[in-house]
């Protein structure tokens, strides 16, 4: 597509009135993938070349992470066949991973990697092209070209709640129906129950929120704004988002901790079909616990993975007549026999799930979902995913910052950016945040409030940050702590976000005590979860493993290009 440097910005807002009081505004930020290996692996790895040569039959695809295993192995077998162009050019195709909802910010950018995408929904298309006609400036009557070229499925998978099989079966499945109302009743009787979906800005996470919406609804078809927007209906998502646990980075980043932790990280979260599948059969040959997809009784959405082409002036005919073949050959017999082994459901339906992966041995139920929601218009579903801004569950975070001597200079001021961009990911004015500056001592406090009320203050603060003397990140963290015991709210999410460069070398309270105090305080008060972030190779890694183990959080490593970038993907928890 042709890029308008003098259109307006990329940024859509949309308005409704909810309750005829509030305004429901922007855009809902979630996770992008780290640290990965450059290196190379299936399909060429993240390793993207820019493209300046006008006969290039190279194709760039982005895809997101939860296909990872299943788009390489496509694309290998695409790229072993050397197909050429009809001038001769071979035809190739290289993978860049990106979350969806990157995937479209970046499609919106004057010079995106790629020219093919294929996300885990065909939402993020219909956001990709309303945004980019929304950021035109045209005649008034004058129609945006598309910015999505042609598209094409070529696997599906429901959104599913997977439990461990006793979780499941307490709650009466097989044998009774179980949705989101029977989650919501266990959780709210029992606080040791924990469960969670991804932030709307996963398929897995809007689809699911979707769900939620047509049961409050009364509805599996036809979901309009005035249901999604009726006191009702919010009230009931209200109820059911109050007790999830955390929402996190996505699908992938749950699976990892599952096969870390086991049963004790959680009891039952929101993933697409084939990530049961697969995780049972890796977990068959050691004799782990099995999952088991569980069928929302109100109905469920599908994840329907696209395959589609980026239109814009730099597209080469090469490149398009490489999407072409690649399209052609996801829906061939030969590829689709590959994406069912994958543990997803074929876009081609004549092919029978009989034999294949999906099948009760590895926790999948062929014959479900038994009733599938109809996914609503693009407006809808712009109310949903912003009306859910008000109905998730809330947080009180304390931002813990290192300004000891040795953050002085660009870290200092990378440490700030990342700050500013964390409050930015943070949308709504009814989330807490307070911030403690440490170094030698604890120097300031920006008390918890709702970002309504104390943002500017925050963002004072972290304007005004200098970095000086020695390092107190135990008394920091056990101040922040604290004070988040003392406000003593089961309600909200409580979270402890703190980045340090540095080695303890001042704090009053040892290691040994705040870890205990961390445990005691999880056991008998409200759960706070400390996320550590070690920024550069000097901080101590073992204290803020240490730390973060004992809260039930996790420690990051960040440097100076990836800071800000963790900082976003942290805010996806709250």
């Amino acid at each position: 597509m042709t890029r308008n440097k003098s259109s307006a910005g990329p940024w859509v807002v949309v308005a409704t009135v909810i309750v005829g009081f509030f305004c429901i505004f922007g855009c809902v930020f979630a996770l992008i993938v780290l640290n990965r290996d450059n290196s190379g692996g299936p399909g060429g790895g993240n390793v993207v070349v820019p493209n300046t040569d006008p006969t290039s039959a190279t194709l760039t695809l982005a895809y997101s992470p939860e296909k990872a295993a299943l788009i390489g192995e496509l694309v290998d077998g695409f790229n072993q066949q050397k197909l050429r162009t009809d001038d001769r050019e071979t035809m190739q195709i290289q993978l860049l991973e990106l979350a969806p909802d990157l995937m479209v910010e970046e499609a919106l950018s004057e010079a995106p990697r790629f020219q093919a995408l294929t996300p885990d929904s065909s939402l993020w298309l219909d956001q990709l092209d309303r945004r980019w006609a929304a950021q035109q400036q045209l005649e008034e009557g004058a129609i945006a070209p598309s910015a999505v070229g042609e598209s094409v499925r070529y696997a599906v998978s429901p959104v599913v709640i997977a439990m461990w099989d006793d979780v499941a079966r307490s709650l009466g499945w097989p044998d009774q129906p179980v949705g989101w109302e029977t989650i919501q009743q266990r959780a709210a009787a029992d606080p040791e129950f924990r469960w969670s979906h991804p932030s709307t800005s996963q398929a897995s996470g809007l689809l699911a929120t979707l769900a939620e919406f047509y049961a409050g609804a009364g509805k599996t078809r036809g979901l309009t704004v005035e249901d999604a927007t009726a006191q009702s209906t919010i009230d009931y998502v209200g109820n059911i988002e109050r007790t999830v646990k955390f929402y996190g980075e996505g699908e992938t980043a749950i699976l990892d901790r599952i096969k870390a932790e086991g049963r004790d990280f959680l009891d039952a979260f929101v993933v697409q079909e084939h990530l049961v599948v697969n995780y049972n059969r890796d977990a068959s040959a050691g004799g782990s616990p099995e999952l088991v997809a569980v069928y929302p009784a109100e109905g469920t959405a599908w994840a329907d993975h696209p395959l589609a082409l980026l239109e814009s002036s730099d597209l080469t005919n090469n490149q398009r007549a490489t999407f072409r073949a690649f399209r052609d050959y996801v829906q061939s017999p030969e590829a689709q026999k590959v994406v069912l082994e994958a543990g997803f459901r074929p876009a081609d339906l004549s092919l029978s799930l009989d034999g294949s992966p999906v099948s009760l041995a590895n926790g999948a139920d062929p014959s479900q979902p038994q009733t599938t929601l109809q996914v609503p218009g693009p407006a809808v579903v712009d109310v949903v995913q912003n009306v859910w801004q008000f109905t998730k569950r809330k947080a009180n975070i304390y931002l813990v910052v290192d300004t000891s001597g040795s953050m002085e200079g660009e870290k200092l001021d990378a440490a700030q950016s990342a700050l500013r961009e964390f409050l930015n990911q943070i949308k709504g004015d009814q989330e807490q945040v307070g911030l403690v500056e440490f170094s030698t001592y604890v120097n300031n406090i920006d008390p918890l409030d709702t970002l309504g009320n104390n943002r500017a203050d925050l963002e004072r603060s972290i304007d005004n940050l200098e970095a000086t003397g020695d390092t107190a990140l135990l008394d920091a963290i056990s101040v922040a702590y604290d004070r988040l015991q003392q406000e003593g709210d089961p309600e909200r999410i409580n979270a402890i976000v703190a980045m340090t460069d540095g080695r303890e070398n001042a704090s009053s309270v040892t290691l040994l005590r705040l870890r205990e105090t961390i445990r005691r305080g999880n056991n008998s008060g409200v759960p706070v979860l400390v996320f550590t972030i070690a920024f550069g190779d000097d901080a101590d890694y073992d204290v803020l493993q240490t730390i973060a183990d004992a809260s039930g959080g996790q420690m990051r490593q960040g440097d100076l290009e990836t800071i800000r970038q963790l900082y976003r993907l942290l805010s996806s928890y709250f």
